[in-house]
């Protein structure tokens, strides 16, 4: 990143920019920000093991019930849980 804002969190605009100027180079498939959010925490969480208090700490989160209950997947190597996946948005976790 450079410019006069480097180093400053981004906007909600400049992620959306980002994301849909990777999407049009064919570097991701469509996205939004908020996604981002629900990738990270699934990852933490399987890496993890399903330890939300860990990913509710990498992710800055309040409350390890929500990170478990809404913005993570822990059951992202359930094949019936990816079967679905990918029925439904056409992707793999």
């Amino acid at each position: 990143m450079h410019g006069p804002s480097r180093g400053q969190p981004w906007t909600t605009a400049a992620a959306r920019g980002m994301l849909r100027r990777a999407a049009a180079r064919g570097q991701i498939g469509r996205a939004v920000p908020h996604a981002l959010r629900h990738s990270f925490a699934t990852a933490v969480l399987d890496a993890a093991r399903g330890n939300a208090v860990i990913a509710r700490e990498a992710g800055g989160w309040a409350s390890a019930a929500t990170v478990e209950q809404v913005d993570g997947h822990v059951d992202v190597h359930d094949p019936v849980f990816t079967a679905a996946l990918e029925q439904v948005w056409g992707t793999r976790p």
